[in-house]
């Protein structure tokens, strides 16, 4: 299981460039004008993960397999947008597809790249668009909602009722100029929200993009962003997307590491985006390792044993038996599995154990 970001923000503020370094390709074409990213540019990326090196290297395993995420690139949002302006519907039906959402935000000055909005000015450029994403889930839950009471006018299901009244709750939140995730504070859960479908309940983090002078301590703009991320309790990361181009062209780790320590960077941009869109979508890794393969697994936060075994095949989960579990601090600390053996550190785990981050796990099961 992977995940699913789509790369948003207005027109010229580095999205296409970000695609390119983080993706390694130049699918997305980077251009001085608006629109240049005419349909949704798929790039799939393997998930940096050095636990993964170090275990493979243990049990010198032939071949690593990373698990991924795919990085969606959705043309440039303007104002109107939900009203069909610019590339406004194409936007919003792509968007509406994706796990997660990062929205890239221009915190550079440069009288070279054109700025839709004439002046550089992040918090005015994100409620710009957020302000286009409350309008779109109004309009299409409004659609809904009207569909709904009329097919069910004389409805007694309690879940039909409860399903109703939250469409309501979240038409008054968005008719306030609010998201819908705002619904959450009054008791209501994410697993009923996303039945809704709608893009403002989606998770999501902000990508302040600054010039490459910048991007090591950022500026006054991003440090803006950072304390609005901060009172929503999302994350916020500052990344040069110039930086990230350079660094996807270089030829290997040490020259990429080499050049980021030179800028005074502990890690690349795609480093930052990966943790933020774990986190942001409550994901864990998993793994399998073996002298054949050594393998990352994604799955979601608090998920049991059967659900994870499923991951890698239906098989796995409908004839579990039992889970067969290494943390990796014991794998690395003890080097391998038969050592962990022979001190007494593998568990044997049942249906009720919930995989932590970072298990090494070997399933059993029978069909």
């Amino acid at each position: 299981m992977g995940f699913k970001c789509g790369v948003v923000g207005l027109p010229n503020v580095g999205k296409s460039t970000l695609f390119n370094a983080v993706t390694g390709t130049v699918s997305a074409e980077a251009a001085n004008y608006p629109f240049c990213t005419i349909e949704p540019n798929v790039g799939r990326i393997s998930v940096p993960d050095s636990r993964l090196d170090e275990l493979a290297n243990i049990a010198h395993s032939e071949k690593k397999i990373p698990t991924f995420i795919d990085i969606v690139d959705i043309a440039g949002l303007v104002k109107g947008a939900s009203k069909g302006e610019g590339l406004g519907n194409k936007f919003l039906a792509n968007i509406r597809e994706v796990d997660a959402i990062v929205h890239v935000v221009r915190c550079f000055e440069n009288a070279d790249i054109i700025h839709v909005e004439d002046t550089v000015d992040p918090l005015r450029d994100i409620e710009l668009i957020e302000t286009e994403l409350i309008l779109a889930d109004y309009e299409s839950l409004s659609k809904v909602l009207e569909k709904m009471k009329s097919k069910s006018k004389f409805s007694k299901d309690r879940e039909v009722i409860d399903e109703l009244e939250l469409m309501e709750i979240c038409l008054k939140t968005l008719d306030s100029g609010k998201p819908a995730r705002d619904v959450l504070s009054m008791g209501y859960k994410e697993e009923d929200l996303r039945k809704l479908q709608l893009i403002t309940t989606k998770p999501y983090f902000f990508v302040c993009n600054v010039s490459e002078e910048e991007a090591a301590k950022g500026n006054s703009y991003s440090a803006l962003v950072e304390d609005l991320a901060k009172k929503r309790g999302v994350n916020s990361l500052v990344i040069s997307a110039r930086i990230e181009e350079e660094v996807s062209n270089l030829g290997n780790e040490e020259e990429k590491k080499f050049f980021l320590e030179s800028l005074g960077l502990e890690e690349s941009g795609l480093d930052k985006l990966v943790k933020c869109g774990y986190e942001a979508l409550g994901l864990r890794t998993f793994f399998t390792i073996g002298p054949k393969e050594a393998r990352a697994w994604t799955i979601k936060k608090d998920t049991l044993a059967p659900q994870a075994a499923g991951v890698i095949h239906t098989d796995f989960e409908k004839g579990f038996i039992r889970a067969e579990v290494i943390s990796y601090q014991n794998y690395i600390t003890y080097g391998g599995e038969q050592k962990v053996k022979e001190a007494g550190k593998l568990g044997s785990e049942g249906k009720e154990y919930l995989v932590n981050d970072g298990d090494v796990i070997h399933f059993r099961f029978n069909v």
